[in-house]
């Protein structure tokens, strides 16, 4: 659902001290906005939370056959990605999984940064990538659309050490079949600043709250899919309204949502989509509660700014990106070794603490450069990752198999959120 990776600070790529760490990630990048279309592409029937059940999509793929067996490799493998998770050292000398990887394989690797997940849908229907990193919003459309192939696992070693609350998921399987190996994952988490706003909050109501002695110092994610962050607060607070899944909201649960964010934005001071821009008003104290990321607290800690973060007791949003194979991969092999590479313990270790993530594979605990990076982003813990709701696109067939309602489809998320803002 992102379109570039985690935030970084401004320290010099090539500096012998900037080595990778969660603390100051090194690349500097500006949000952009989430993708606006939406492909009709069937639907889910499971919540999409860590918690959730096994994936069952609601809807038959187009039948197409996994790779039955691993031959050789076929000398070059053409990726899409999002930027900050195909490295080779040209960003950063020290940032390199790729060179190690072509060495390994002799597959040498092609790699088209993409911009948003329509972007990436639409390469994919080039026929010219083998593989791509895709987000939630994304995943389901290219199944969908006949555009990648099931994967069989057995073809992918380090498959067996991924954690088990990211296999057989709604957004990288469908029907018990995976289409993909988990590339990492994240939380929208909670921060305030630690000198004004006491007690240490543990709920999304110091956002929410009309009556907040913060007004005009409260911040939020500027994108449609905020709306999901609403309808998580009031699944937990206004049980009547039956929300089961903050991506199928029917009218009258989309209406409260939509109300909720007209009435926050009385006390909204500034959104944000901009990594540096949040940092900047956390640190001026222009912001002091609102939605962030894990890294970018580390940022601010790391300029000295008094900040904490939570994943509140009404859970939270969050993401999980999925490497998938095209359907018509000119060299699938290639990209077979691709997906084991990337979640290899070592290489799955670099792109978590490079991007700002907690790593999909076990193992890579143990070899992140900060022996704190998978305590920081709660890697191992099932249960904190429960209470997560994984971004995935609102599409008209509820997501939480309703039949007797239609839900509201991202294109009235999008217009909704236009209106919200004013």
């Amino acid at each position: 659902m992102r379109s570039t990776p985690r935030p970084a600070t401004s320290r010099p790529a090539t500096s012998r001290s900037a080595t990778p760490g969660p603390a100051v990630p090194r690349l500097v990048v500006v949000l952009s906005a989430l993708a606006l279309a939406v492909a009709a592409c069937g639907s889910g029937s499971e919540p999409t939370g860590a918690s959730a059940a096994p994936g069952q999509s609601g809807f038959t793929p187009p039948k197409i056959e996994a790779l039955q067996s691993l031959g050789t490799g076929e000398g070059q493998v053409n990726l899409v990605h999002w930027a900050g998770y195909v490295e080779d050292g040209s960003n950063d000398p020290k940032v390199d999984w790729v060179t190690p990887f072509e060495q390994a394989t002799g597959c040498q690797v092609n790699s088209k940064v993409a911009g948003t997940s329509d972007e990436m849908v639409n390469l994919m229907k080039t026929g010219e990538y083998d593989a791509v990193s895709a987000s939630g919003d994304a995943s389901l459309r290219l199944i969908a659309g006949g555009d990648v192939a099931p994967v069989d696992t057995a073809l992918i070693p380090n498959y067996a050490d991924v954690f088990e609350g990211l296999k057989d998921k709604p957004w990288n399987s469908v029907n018990g079949v995976a289409y993909g190996v988990p590339h990492g994952r994240g939380a929208n988490l909670l921060m305030w600043r630690t000198d004004v706003v006491k007690p240490a909050p543990d709920s999304w109501s110091v956002v929410f709250d009309p009556a907040s002695p913060y007004k005009g110092k409260i911040t939020a994610y500027d994108s449609p899919i905020y709306i999901a962050d609403a309808a998580v607060y009031l699944m937990a607070t206004k049980p009547d309204l039956g929300i089961k899944n903050p991506y199928a909201l029917d009218d009258t649960q989309f209406q409260a949502a939509v109300d909720l964010l007209k009435q926050q934005r009385q006390i909204i001071g500034e959104y944000w989509s901009d990594y540096t821009k949040e940092v900047q008003a956390f640190k001026s104290g222009d912001s002091v509660a609102g939605t962030t990321w894990q890294v970018i607290a580390n940022v601010a800690q790391a300029d000295k700014t008094p900040v904490e973060v939570t994943l509140p007791k009404e859970g939270a949003t969050g993401w999980s990106d999925t490497w998938m194979v095209a359907a018509g991969a000119k060299n699938p092999n290639c990209a077979y070794k691709w997906l084991d590479w990337i979640i290899s313990p070592k290489a799955n270790a670099q792109v978590a603490e490079y991007f700002g993530e907690a790593p999909s594979n076990a193992k890579s605990c143990e070899m992140t450069a900060d022996p704190k990076h998978c305590e920081t982003f709660h890697a191992t813990d099932e249960e904190y990752f429960s209470k997560v709701w994984y971004w995935t696109t609102p599409i008209a067939q509820c997501l939480d198999g309703r039949t007797d309602v239609k839900c509201k489809d991202y294109a009235e998320w999008t217009r909704a959120w236009t209106e919200i803002k004013g």
